[in-house]
Parts: C-alpha cells; structure tokens; sequence
C-alpha cells in the first residue's frame, strides 16, 4: 500500500497514516466509484464537463462532520451552472440517505466509498488506523484537474469554507 507522505494529519492530537496515492492541485484527478443509494455506482468519469466540489468527511454521524454537511449545504446556495456538489465518506448509503433527511440536506449529494474505500486511496485520504476518510475539500474543473485541494490538518475541526468559495469562484468565472 502506497503511504500519502505529503499531507499530515492527526485525529485529538495524536497522528493519523493517510493511505492512497498522493493527489496534488495541476494533477487530473483518478477515475473513482462512489456509491448512492440504493447502491448505485457514480463515477468521477461520469461527470466529464462539469466542475464538482467535493467535500469530504470521516463520518455524518458525528458533529463536526455534521457541522460542516449543513455549512456547505447552506453556503451552496449559488452553485455554478455545470457543477455537482458532493460529500463523500465511507457511511452506508442507507445512512446517508437518513441523515440528509433528518439534516435537510438539499444541495449536497452524500456519496459512499463504504465499499472498497476506492476515492480515498485514489485520494491518498485513507486513514488506515481509523478506516476513515481524512476530512478535506476538493475542487476538479470540467477537465477533471484538481485546482483546489485542502486536506484539514486536525480531523476535529472544520476546513475553510471561505477559501474553498473563493477558489470555486475563481475557477468558475
């Protein structure tokens, strides 16, 4: 398994391994398989042309992943024309589904990569001691580059929104 030496990260202090591929911003992004439910496969390839933002978490059930599913679901309130917004993590697609619900979620797809954690290795945000995915935001223009990357550097706090709204401005004119 490749080590991702390039982002460092802790969990309360103490630090985490990230497993995958080291992904950086100028780099085309890997193809990956997520899932929606009712376990339907969404491939990164799929959607060719289109900007996505995505924002990851470790888990909705816990309450900074909350907090920031329902920030970004408020701050997406001006989304680009030919944009998907998505929060990916490795819940259930079925627990997913519950949370948006429950949450109101509206403007935020929730994915899983529950299955074979394909995203977060091609990501490089695995974390192998806790089988979850680093919290970070990502941005991928129409051609699939990565022009925005934040991998948050203390998994108990919340990324910058501000700057990530800046960089999707900027990318999309």
């Amino acid at each position: 398994m490749t080590i991702n030496t390039q982002d460092k990260v802790t969990f309360k202090g103490n630090g985490i391994t990230l497993e995958g591929n080291t992904l950086s911003v100028g780099e085309v992004a890997p193809d990956f398989t997520v899932t929606r439910a009712p376990f339907t496969p969404v491939k990164n390839s799929d959607y060719a042309g289109k900007i996505r933002f995505i924002s990851v978490t470790p888990s909705v059930d816990t309450g900074v992943c909350d907090l920031q599913m329902r920030a970004l679901n408020q701050k997406m309130t001006e989304t680009v024309g030919d944009m998907v917004v998505w929060n990916i993590s490795v819940d259930t697609p079925f627990a997913l589904k519950r949370y948006c619900g429950a949450a109101g979620i509206e403007r935020v797809e929730a994915l899983s990569d529950y299955k074979d954690h394909n995203f977060g290795l091609a990501f490089g945000i695995y974390m192998k001691e806790l089988g979850l995915l680093a919290r970070s935001v990502w941005i991928l223009d129409q051609d699939g580059v990565v022009r925005y990357k934040q991998v948050v550097p203390e998994m108990t706090t919340e990324p910058d929104y501000d700057a990530a709204l800046s960089a999707l401005r900027s990318i999309a004119g």
